[in-house]
């Protein structure tokens, strides 16, 4: 059952993929939507589709709180709060420099997790409120070389379930959204952030299969064949706000699915079977031991 009123709608990372298409849909359907990004100038043209544009960094405290107050004045309260600001860092975990796992973290899990807490009373004082956090099926599947990654969104995963208690009294609603594989630039900030493999480290020959892989998946045959739009995603979206009540998820596209499945069905050591059929197994390269 459809909720017939519209709403507020503040949704971050909105300069390009899924938080674009997104906004795009949310203003067709009439909702009062808060496109942001960090460089508002990206998202300029967002305005000509009914959106109203706001400078947002889900990396600055300052910014995060401005954004909400602008349209808790505006509209009284954030009636849906669509978490979509992230990115991938890839690599073996052991390569990922210590900064760069801390910058993913603050991006796709505390960023999140403040704008939340900024905008969770006035939800409250309103009586209902809606939140989005968009994660991805690699939420409850990790791929090799995606550590660092796959924990910020099995994060985002574990304090959406245990937000979706807490603030049920409240008349607000905590949904997930987890897609698979989605044609938008992700894969070429994945691919940028791989640590450098031309040292000939240990995992040299794993990040140069992670790279085709990625590309594959993106941009090549396979992208082609079954990744999806970022308006496949944008319209689950749009179904979540809009139920009277919401599912918890919402897996997108066919291979997030059979992903999830495979991961739940299959032993730990299965899976890590599948998986070295797909990438290079890194491995000590030349012949000299530590004793120990």
């Amino acid at each position: 059952m459809a909720r017939s009123n519209k709403t507020a709608v503040l949704i971050t990372g909105c300069s390009s993929g899924i938080g674009r298409a997104t906004a795009e849909r949310l203003a067709r359907g009439g909702h009062a939507v808060y496109a942001t990004a960090r460089r508002p100038e990206a998202i300029e043209d967002l305005a000509r589709s009914g959106c109203k544009l706001l400078p947002l960094d889900v990396c600055d405290d300052e910014s995060m709180a401005a954004a909400v107050k602008e349209v808790e004045s505006a509209e009284g309260a954030v009636g849906v709060l669509v978490n979509n600001a992230g990115y991938g860092q890839d690599g073996a975990v052991e390569a990922v420099p210590i900064g760069e796992a801390r910058r993913q973290l603050e991006t796709n899990v505390l960023g999140p997790l403040r704008l939340t807490q900024l905008a969770l009373p006035g939800m409250r004082r309103a009586g209902r409120g809606r939140i989005v956090n968009v994660s991805s099926m690699g939420g409850r599947v990790t791929i090799p070389g995606g550590g660092v990654y796959h924990a910020s969104k099995y994060a985002l995963e574990a304090l959406s379930d245990a937000l979706r208690f807490e603030v049920r009294g409240f008349g607000v609603d905590v949904v997930l959204i987890e897609p698979g594989l989605i044609r938008t630039r992700f894969g070429d900030t994945v691919i940028g952030g791989l640590p450098g493999g031309e040292d000939g480290g240990p995992y040299a020959e794993f990040n140069e299969a992670l790279t085709k892989q990625v590309q594959s998946a993106y941009s090549g045959l396979v992208g082609k064949l079954v990744a999806a739009g970022p308006d496949r995603v944008a319209r689950a979206i749009e179904k979540a706000i809009s139920v009277e009540r919401p599912r918890a998820r919402y897996v997108v596209t066919p291979t997030a699915r059979l992903m999830i499945e495979m991961h739940r069905l299959l032993p730990g050591r299965a899976f890590d079977l599948l998986m070295r059929t797909q990438f290079p197994t890194p491995r000590q390269r030349n012949a000299e031991t530590t004793a120990i």
